[in-house]
């Protein structure tokens, strides 16, 4: 699934020296603050991290006593959805005129009626809801189907993602799977376009501000 990178970083964590016993615990905990919210610095959400400390010990620092500093690399991996990629959720509601969408487990979607290609006609079956393609009777999208849609846009404050179903090469994940083959030549432009987005960022130094908001600067510092 697009929408998803990784990035490399340095962070120095300060640390009281209170905590000087328990520092890997009190690291990961800042670290953990970082989880599920949206870093301007990173331009995604932190969805996990995985930190080597490269300093054994500690030092306390001029200007920031009493804390100490604690210098680590972090691999992040960051979902940072754009327009026009392919994201992949699962149906969790279905009205005449939208669909409703979880991604990764924590991301709302909403696809409306205008952005839901007029092949997809809404149905009700058996007392449930759902849209069946008129020309493909197969391929049917009902609540707890597992879709692939194109991005509009993204909210980066509610988590929240603008969808749209009007290219063909979405819907339907299972049945898009059995017709592949008339699909592959826009899925290797979107192969592409993705590798060319999703380079590694590597070689700044981030701190944590009293938001929990990485930040890139020249001094910086995570107290706990």
């Amino acid at each position: 699934m697009e929408g998803l990178k990784v990035s490399d970083a340095n962070l120095v964590v300060y640390v009281h020296p209170s905590k000087s016993n328990k520092v890997p615990q009190a690291v990961l905990r800042e670290l953990s603050s970082l989880l599920f919210r949206f870093n301007e610095s990173f331009d995604g959400v932190v969805l996990a991290y995985d930190v080597q400390i490269q300093d054994k010990i500690a030092k306390i620092l001029p200007g920031f006593h009493p804390h100490f500093g604690v210098k680590l690399k972090a691999k992040l991996l960051l979902f940072a959805p754009k327009p026009n990629m392919l994201l992949e959720g699962k149906v969790v509601k279905l009205t005449e005129r939208s669909i409703h969408v979880i991604v990764l487990g924590f991301s709302s979607a909403i696809i409306t009626g205008e952005d839901i290609r007029e092949d997809f006609n809404h149905k009700i079956k058996h007392g449930d809801e759902l849209f069946a393609s008129r020309s493909q009777k197969r391929h049917v999208i009902k609540v707890g189907t597992m879709i692939r849609f194109l991005v509009k846009s993204f909210d980066e404050e509610r988590l929240h993602i603008s969808g749209s179903l009007l290219p063909a090469n979405t819907g339907s994940i299972r049945w898009l799977a059995r017709h592949s083959e008339d699909f592959s030549v826009s899925d290797r432009s979107t192969r592409k376009r993705s590798e060319s987005e999703g380079e590694l960022v590597g070689g700044e130094t981030y701190s944590l501000n009293n938001d929990h908001q990485i930040k890139k600067s020249k001094k910086h510092r995570i107290r706990e």
